[in-house]
């Protein structure tokens, strides 16, 4: 399995403009990171909470709903994030990359 793990981390980190990826256990902490360790814990500390506060925004909202994925685009980066039960995944990217020809 950390195989697989691996080769769709190297995968994501490859594809044009990702300027890392970020697998977050259930309790925030990193498990891999292609970030620098730095912003691997400052990702994981602020991505595991903005999670958290939208599931409970989502919860609050629709009882029967639950939270499948998040984009947040911002001036510099979009940020996606797949939350699943036991894993967080977080892909940091630069549009302006992804867009150019």
């Amino acid at each position: 399995m950390p195989s697989e793990v691996d080769d769709t981390l190297k995968r994501l980190s490859n594809r044009k403009g990702v300027k890392g990826v970020v697998i977050l256990n259930g309790d925030g902490q990193a498990i891999r990171s292609t970030l620098d360790p730095e912003l691997t814990v400052k990702y994981g500390r602020l991505i595991s909470s903005l999670v958290q506060q939208t599931r409970t925004t989502i919860s609050t909202l629709d009882d029967q709903n639950d939270l499948t994925f998040l984009r947040v685009r911002t001036k510099k980066h979009e940020i996606m994030i797949a939350p699943d039960r036991e894993y967080l995944l977080i892909v940091v990217q630069n549009p302006a990359e992804t867009m150019q020809a």
